[in-house]
């Protein structure tokens, strides 16, 4: 029997994040440098390999919830955000609902919706608006056939802050239409200290997920959650039953000391974040080929190249200068490029000289 060859499925964004992505300067990333495991305070003792089964860690449960202010029975703990918004999505469509996805976006939100046979219609976050989520646009998307609003907070790929007030017409929108509202609020840690109420404090038609990949250096642990109505949470705990099954034991615990420790991994990582985010914007603020929303928290920028090629300019300024961002073309925004800053401060300066010479030879690369 000849097999049947299978359309690809996956991220784009992600196979090139994998295999292109890198360089000497990397400007690409959006999660903090990686926390060195000697810099975790851990005792061999406070480890074991496996534990029994069951659905949770109860002291990983317990903390997570300490930290959002919610019931550790609304908590579902996964292998890091893209899992959980895998289990969400889900767990809250079938094939052929509506699902509303702001666009820009992350492109793994996009493909998952494709891959789970959602239907598809967008919502408009413009540069013109500070790329802002505007109830109004929601609604004028929104149809009797939406099962699920698809958000970002802090907006991946442009680190703005969704206010309070739009969150909450956004729920009130969804409950009218008896739809979910899910919202990947793993940007939103890297306010820390200023970090606002999850989403799901708004009211139970929101569903949130997030990690401790992006603000604090721990992809490692692949420490992700969902937060969702606790009927809801069991009914993703099942779920996960045919992917992720039961997580490593040792990242579990690891976790529940990372949490223990996150005030000062926090203060290190929101100071070495501030001091980036500066220098990013002094090099904005200099460049007339470019324009950008500047928000005040986050890993990330998205400018807007306002004269040439972003893709002439991103092969220039890897193949010329050992440097890499990421192209707008995977958030459907071609003209414009990720900058991500939450990388070692020496690296950043001699990124940024890098780029400014790339930006400087465009004419020569335009197509």
């Amino acid at each position: 029997m000849i097999p049947v060859a299978r359309e690809h499925v996956g991220s784009e964004y992600m196979t090139w994040a994998k295999t292109s992505s890198h360089a000497r300067f990397n400007l690409a990333t959006s999660g903090l440098k990686n926390l060195p495991f000697t810099e975790l305070r851990v005792d061999l003792k406070d480890l074991e390999l496996t534990r029994d089964g069951g659905y949770g860690y109860q002291p990983l449960q317990n903390a997570l919830a300490e930290r959002l202010d919610v019931s550790a029975a609304s908590i579902v703990t996964a292998i890091g955000t893209s899992l959980a918004n895998h289990l969400a999505m889900a767990a809250l469509i079938k094939p052929g609902d509506e699902v509303l996805i702001e666009q820009p976006t992350y492109e793994p939100l996009l493909a998952l919706a494709r891959y789970l046979g959602a239907s598809i219609k967008r919502f408009p976050r413009r540069l013109a608006d500070q790329f802002q989520v505007l109830p109004a646009e929601v609604e004028r998307n929104l149809s009797a056939r939406t099962r699920l609003i698809v958000l970002t907070n802090l907006h991946n790929p442009t680190s703005v802050l969704v206010p309070e007030e739009s969150l909450r017409a956004v729920g009130q929108l969804a409950r009218r239409s008896g739809a979910h509202v899910l919202v990947d609020e793993v940007y939103l840690e890297a306010l820390f200290a200023k970090r606002e109420p999850t989403a799901f404090k708004f009211g139970t038609e929101f569903v949130v997920t997030s990690s401790l990949t992006k603000a604090f250096g721990l992809s490692g642990l692949r420490c992700g959650w969902i937060v969702a109505a606790p009927e809801l949470a069991e009914r993703i705990w099942s779920l996960n039953d045919l992917f992720g099954v039961m997580p490593a034991h040792p990242a579990e615990r690891l976790s529940v000391l990372a949490l223990e420790q996150l005030e000062e991994i926090s203060a290190k990582a929101e100071s070495l974040l501030d001091n980036n985010r500066a220098l990013v914007y002094e090099f904005l603020d200099r460049r007339d080929d470019l324009e950008a929303v500047k928000p005040e928290f986050g890993t990330i920028v998205f400018p807007r190249l306002r004269k040439g090629s972003v893709d002439s300019l991103c092969r220039l300024l890897n193949e010329k200068f050992e440097t890499s961002v990421v192209p707008g073309r995977f958030f459907e925004a071609p003209d414009h490029f990720r900058l991500g800053f939450p990388v070692e401060p020496e690296m950043l300066k001699e990124g940024l000289v890098r780029l400014g010479k790339a930006l400087d030879q465009m004419p020569d690369v335009r197509c």
